[in-house]
């Protein structure tokens, strides 16, 4: 890569700014939609979305991001990086006008999966132009204060959701993006020049439409488990089945082509490929006990948007606290022996959702979401920056977008499962309370516990309401329970493939090398 121009230091302070703004941007679209799902699930003030139509609606977004972003960087390199980014913005904004104007739920899905394809542009382009206008100490002073926006975003999205779902109607909480893209763009145009590397990396379409077509399968199969609430049905194994099979041939595509944008052979090493699906497995389980909780504290306990965005502040601080606390014991233990037990941790937060009910106090559930937010940040960030930094340079970026897609796709096929536990398991709970109610009634009852309140308000049936609210409440404990089974596999995945406490990993031990400072555990960590 040839060295970038000198920029004026006035100048690059304004593009960090701009970077800022637009990080800040992504993160708050990726915690506003957890606020707003009760509220899409209501048919009066919202869509009257079913679980698998607000599986799809998180998953979309997720699942074109995790697809697409390994070869946005590679358009970045060709075309250069502000043409990307800014197609991503005028993409990204377009669609959130359409969510926020969306008539029905296939419209919203569709919508959140254009956005997705729009942040999957943005983000190698944002990360791209960070590293080349900042050099030397600036630069890891700038990844330092450009990795605040994360923190920042995630905990005001819940904050303002709530206070737009408060005020205004559900699109709101889309409709802001509009401007702020606006600015974003304007900034672009004037301030950012338009860089691109001097090595072009292929497109790689056949792995690109292979990674997409299998995800969707594989995504579509499992969420569609949860609607009909059976396994054995062709319409739930087939796609399954088709979407690992297309999966598996992503895979080797990958392995024939010279430069993959994707490179599966960093899956094979013991360390780097374990380390990953550690990840995996904890966001798996992070996404689907976030889509968990959205539904408990503003359906089964009643909170305001605003009162449930507010009770979920906990979570940002504990993982805001808990990634320069893992930093500073990591160095002073080496990796595995603080990331096993935060993931454990973890974990058994998670399973501590089967012990919330519908008259727990809300000073217990503070402290379960702090606890988790904590153990959450010791894990996800140094384990990132190991993984990374132990890989040569020249495949640091590979590596980059292998840890990025494995995360993303944990995410997905976690809302999917999640979702469909809670689905099967609803319906199973739900079913004894439907005795002698009217056939219409109870067809709407078994669609979700947010329709069955609404039928029970309709019919004047408040028993069945209550009803509807223990059955969620039970799924909620089943699925917590497999939730925390996953995330117990992700600690001992990373129990066996880190190194022991006596070897070395450059991320924790080597304060010297390229990429170990904790600065650059930040970005490496966004990448």
């Amino acid at each position: 890569m040839t060295a970038p121009p000198t920029l004026p230091k006035f100048r690059q302070r304004l593009i960090l700014a701009v970077l800022m703004l637009c990080s800040l941007l992504i993160w708050l679209d990726n915690t506003v939609l957890s606020t707003t799902l009760e509220t899409l699930a209501d048919p009066v003030r919202g869509l009257g979305a079913d679980p698998g139509e607000l599986q799809w609606a998180t998953g979309s977004y997720t699942l074109a991001f995790a697809t697409l972003m390994f070869t946005a960087g590679a358009l970045g390199d060709r075309f250069g990086h502000r043409t990307v980014f800014s197609g991503g913005l005028v993409i990204f904004a377009g669609s959130s006008l359409w969510a926020a104007y969306a008539s029905d739920a296939g419209q919203l899905i569709a919508a959140r999966a254009a956005m997705g394809v729009g942040s999957a542009l943005i983000t190698p382009a944002m990360l791209a132009i960070l590293m080349w206008t900042f050099t030397g100490p600036a630069r890891a002073a700038a990844i330092g204060i450009f990795s605040t926006s994360a923190g920042v975003g995630m905990a005001a999205g819940p904050v303002l959701a709530g206070f737009l779902l408060d005020h205004f109607w559900w699109g709101s909480v889309f409709l802001i993006n509009v401007p702020v893209a606006a600015l974003a763009l304007a900034g672009l145009a004037v301030l950012v020049p338009n860089f691109r590397s001097p090595a072009r990396r292929p497109l790689d379409p056949a792995g690109m439409l292979l990674s997409i077509s299998g995800l969707v399968a594989l995504a579509y199969g499992l969420i569609r488990a949860g609607q009909v609430a059976e396994w054995g049905r062709t319409d739930v194994w087939a796609p399954i089945v088709v979407g690992l099979a297309l999966l598996a041939g992503f895979v080797l595509v990958e392995l024939r082509v010279k430069l993959p944008s994707f490179d599966p052979r960093l899956l094979a090493q013991h360390t780097f490929g374990g380390g990953n699906v550690a990840l995996g497995l904890l966001l798996f389980a992070v996404a689907a006990i976030t889509f968990y909780n959205a539904f408990y504290l503003q359906g089964a306990l009643g909170f305001s948007p605003m009162k449930a965005g507010l009770a979920n502040i906990p979570t940002a601080l504990g993982a805001l606290a808990g990634a320069p606390l893992a930093t500073r014991l990591v160095r002073r233990f080496s990796l595995r022996p603080v990331t096993v037990p935060a993931l454990a941790v973890a974990a058994l937060t998670m399973g501590g959702y089967g012990f919330l009910g519908l008259q727990t106090p809300l000073a217990w559930i503070e402290v379960l979401l702090l606890v988790q937010g904590l153990a959450i940040g010791m894990v996800i960030g140094p384990v990132t920056a190991a993984l990374i930094s132990n890989l040569p340079l020249e495949q640091a970026g590979a590596g980059s977008a292998v840890t990025n897609t494995v995360r993303q796709t944990g995410s997905v096929i976690g809302i999917a499962v999640g979702g469909t536990i809670m689905s099967i398991a609803y319906r199973r709970a739900i079913e004894p309370a439907l005795d002698g109610v009217p056939g219409p009634v109870q067809d709407q009852a078994r669609v979700s516990a947010e329709q069955a309140r609404h039928a029970a308000a309709a019919a004047g049936r408040p028993a069945l309401a209550r009803a509807a609210d223990d059955a969620f409440v039970h799924a909620m404990h089943v699925g917590a329970a497999w939730i925390a089974v996953i995330a117990l596999l992700g600690a001992v995945v990373l129990l066996v493939t880190l190194p022991g406490a006596g070897k070395k990993t450059s991320a924790a031990d080597d304060e010297e090398a390229p990429g170990a400072t904790p600065a650059a555990r930040s970005v490496l960590e966004s990448r």
